[in-house]
């Protein structure tokens, strides 16, 4: 994750503990994520969250 991102292992430490991070460096963690296939999803009821995006026929 910290390669995708190009950030330092201890950045992505820091996230998992819920440490403040710089919101360019949330983007970039962000853009990775979504980059290997994660999709942020609005509050549906249950609140925010994530799940994988769904493959699309070839």
């Amino acid at each position: 994750m910290a390669r995708e991102a190009n950030v330092s292992p201890d950045t992505i430490a820091r996230l998992e503990r819920g440490e403040p991070l710089k919101e360019n460096t949330i983007t970039a963690i962000r853009k990775a994520l979504e980059a290997a296939g994660v999709e942020f999803i609005p509050q549906n009821g249950g609140g925010p969250g994530v799940r994988l995006k769904e493959e699309t026929p070839r």
